[in-house]
């Protein structure tokens, strides 16, 4: 619900600053977990100006958890392919990602403003959760049980009390000032004037890379019939001028033959960015998406890692205010973002430094290297199937670790797959949809809760989590093993989930899942017991059952 002055609450349990993708996609997460969010976004209204155009399959997947993915996905061009073209037009890099492992394209292009708008619109569905535009956040305290937010509105000042606080208000955040938070890295002196036309004047469907030196530029087929245009900004060259009627026309005169016939929706200048804070959470209070890390635009990953915060931080928060989890759990949200989120950026700065040198002699050297790799198969497949993208990985957090600290399994750590599956009686879905924004315990070929004591049944059961038995499609209709009173039995369609069961060995057949899709541990079934019950410490919380006290065998080390 959106706000007047007025009606600003006293207290809320999750004061959000920014009313960007970042901040409305944590408001619907914890709409759905049942907390009590308000977005404070000083704005009168949401941002309409080019932004991000490049969504991945990780990110739709978020969106999928809060029920709003097959709406975006309807603003999107799936599966969009990325060519780098060298200066006399050849073909010399392809990113072409066929797979779907983790159940959306692994590239689609989309508007920003459409799906910040579908966003605002998803938090509207939750009476908890409240955006109030016009409204600046002036100053914070972060009093140890909670934070005062004080805020200026068009009627005045007024104090808000919030049990914590994200800052998702850009790069420039103040909330990241505030917290005295170093924001580590350069800025380059490069610049690009991004221009988006209607109707399509080159219609081609997918992205270019002009890796000219004279100019490079950027070609992007939208959704809606729209294109998007980035021209390298040279020199002094300004905003005023590039932007005039008359600077627009000369950069479109390098794409279009005739630019005078294009009609231009917006256009604005963007400095690249390659900064990381030094520090994501202080107290009560965290910072997410720009405000906590930029990158240049070159993998189109700075709107995708700001979304992986917001679903990795937003799920933590719901449960601590539920009572379901400690607060120290929400201390993983730093180990487990931050080393991506600086990954990514590394190599978002060394694609520019590849794929637009203004030294003709070195782009030169760059085609002739680049072709002649992209004529060795192996070379050309990593890079088409997007294998270089760093995926994210947690060592440290809400995962299970062996006693030498390493993550206990290959699997541990890394992000499930969601293939379709099909429940009994012939009802196809994707995975997720049938777990739910919830932990899950999964197991391969059996019921997971005939290994569980009963113990460990109450503690999952007040957990809330999903049971799952997977097996094979062929067995769905006629399973004859025992399936307990709360388990949901699911086939394996185009054996999918058995293979990836194949492929971790004797890691174990039984996987316990995060809301987010991350693999918190993979067990053998006579050691889910224990499992469960270095979890459950870990997590925390309120809890009717301490299973790790039950445990028959030594503890996995946490």
């Amino acid at each position: 619900m959106t706000l007047s002055d007025a009606a600003l609450p006293e207290s809320v349990d999750v004061a959000i600053v920014g009313a960007g993708p970042v901040g409305l996609t944590i408001a619907n997460y914890l709409g759905f977990m049942g907390v009590s969010a308000l977005v404070l976004e000083q704005r009168d209204r949401l941002i309409d100006y080019p932004r991000g155009v490049g969504m991945d399959d990780e990110c739709l997947r978020s969106f999928q958890a809060i029920g709003l993915a097959d709406i975006i996905a309807s603003h999107t061009t799936p599966a969009q392919k990325m060519r780098f073209l060298t200066m006399t037009g050849k073909t010399f890099a392809l990113i072409d990602p066929k797979t779907r492992e983790f159940g959306w394209p692994r590239r689609s292009s989309f508007i920003q403003p459409m799906v910040d708008k579908i966003l605002y619109e998803g938090a509207q569905r939750f009476d908890d959760v409240q955006i109030a535009f016009s409204t600046e956040v002036s100053s914070f305290t972060d009093e140890g049980d909670h934070v005062r937010v004080a805020v200026e509105t068009g009627e005045g000042a007024r104090t808000i009390l919030a049990k914590w606080l994200v800052g998702c208000d850009g790069g420039r955040s103040i909330v990241r000032k505030a917290l005295d938070i170093a924001f580590e890295g350069i800025t380059d002196a490069t610049r690009w004037v991004v221009i988006d036309l209607e109707n399509d004047p080159l219609g081609l469907p997918d992205s270019y890379l002009h890796c000219v030196p004279s100019r490079p530029f950027v070609s992007i087929a939208l959704p809606h019939g729209l294109r998007r245009l980035e021209f390298m900004v040279l020199g002094d060259e300004t905003e005023e001028e590039l932007c005039s009627p008359e600077g627009i026309q000369r950069l479109l005169a390098r794409a279009l033959p005739y630019p005078e016939r294009a009609k231009v929706m917006r256009s604005r200048v963007y400095t690249h960015n390659a900064r990381l804070a030094r520090s994501f959470k202080s107290g009560r209070v965290m910072i997410a998406g720009d405000a906590a890390h930029l990158m240049p635009v070159w993998q189109g990953q700075g709107y995708n890692s700001g979304i992986r915060d917001a679903t990795n931080l937003a799920w933590k928060l719901g449960m601590v205010v539920r009572g379901e989890a400690s607060d120290s759990i929400l201390e993983s949200y730093e180990s487990e973002r931050r080393k991506h989120a600086k990954a990514m950026i590394d190599l978002s700065v060394t694609a520019g430094r590849i794929f637009a040198p203004t030294n003709r002699a070195i782009a030169w050297l760059r085609d002739r290297v680049a072709l002649a790799l992209n004529a060795i198969p192996p070379v050309k497949r990593y890079f088409v199937q997007m294998r270089f993208k760093p995926m994210p990985r947690f060592t440290h957090g809400v995962i299970l670790t062996a006693a030498n600290g390493e993550p206990a399994g290959r699997a541990t750590g890394r992000l499930f797959p969601q293939p379709d599956v099909m429940a009994p009686g012939g009802k196809r879905s994707r995975l997720d949809d049938f777990i739910g924004l919830r932990f899950a315990v999964l197991s391969w070929g059996t019921d997971p809760q005939v290994h569980m004591s009963p113990e460990t049944r109450r503690f999952w059961t007040d957990m809330g989590a999903a049971l799952l038995a997977v097996v094979p499609i062929t067995q769905l209709d006629g399973f004859q093993g025992e399936v307990l009173p709360g388990t949901s039995l699911v086939g394996d369609l185009n054996d999918v989930l058995h293979d990836w069961f194949a492929d971790q060995d004797a890691d174990g057949s039984i996987v316990l899942l995060r809301p987010d899709r991350f693999v918190a541990g993979i067990v053998q079934p006579q050691n889910l017991d224990d499992a469960s019950g270095v979890l459950q410490r870990m997590i925390g919380g309120r809890s009717t059952a301490d299973i790790a006290a039950h445990a028959t065998a030594p503890l996995l080390e946490a």
